[in-house]
């Protein structure tokens, strides 16, 4: 929970950032984290939905479909077979109970909640010194949407579009907001005057 008045807006990592986290996650062990945090920036799920995610669902697929609690769409993303192999090497360390248990599931044997996941990455934060101002689940799915358009700089308008129907937003501009391109567009205004 948040201080009262304190500014809870999530921000993204930057993609480069995010991979040299999940490295040293799991040069340490912690697959489960890294497991969260690559799956979260890789798929841009919620985080309701990220907690419902079964083995079952996810080990050895060419791709995932769910239909995502919020919006009720049904989404279908294929895998990657790198992301494919990460997955079965996570699932090997982790060692799980059975396959139909959930993914990310607490060491009392209940799936996290979101809470307890915000205060691990905000631990993960503070020990990995993570480059982000505020770090929570919902900036995985911030990261996903600021890499899709970064990596289409040829077709960005389009590449928007598609996260604003991906996100369920109104707009574009709600779309630029929450990928952080509004904020980088101000501050280069102000950089570009000289005295």
């Amino acid at each position: 929970m948040s201080l009262k008045y304190s500014n809870t807006t999530a921000d993204r990592l930057d993609w480069a950032d995010m991979l040299n986290l999940v490295r040293k996650l799991i040069q340490d062990g912690n697959y489960k984290i890294a497991l969260f945090i690559t799956l979260g920036s890789f798929w841009g799920f919620r985080v309701y939905d990220m907690k419902q995610l079964t083995w079952l669902l996810i080990l050895d697929k060419d791709e995932i479909t769910i239909t995502e609690h919020k919006t009720e769409k049904k989404r279908t993303i294929p895998i990657s077979p790198q992301l494919k192999k990460f997955i079965a090497d996570c699932y090997n360390h982790i060692n799980p109970v059975c396959l139909n248990s959930p993914v990310f599931l607490s060491q009392k044997k209940t799936v996290y909640s979101t809470q307890q996941l915000n205060r691990i990455l905000k631990q993960v934060k503070a020990k990995y010194r993570v480059n982000v101002k505020n770090f929570s689940c919902h900036s995985l799915r911030k990261t996903f949407g600021r890499q899709v358009y970064n990596q289409n700089p040829k077709n960005a308008e389009r590449a928007l579009v598609m996260l604003m129907d991906m996100f369920n937003h109104s707009s574009l501009a709600i779309t630029r907001r929450y990928i952080g391109l509004r904020q980088e567009e101000v501050a280069q205004t102000y950089e570009s005057l000289s005295f």
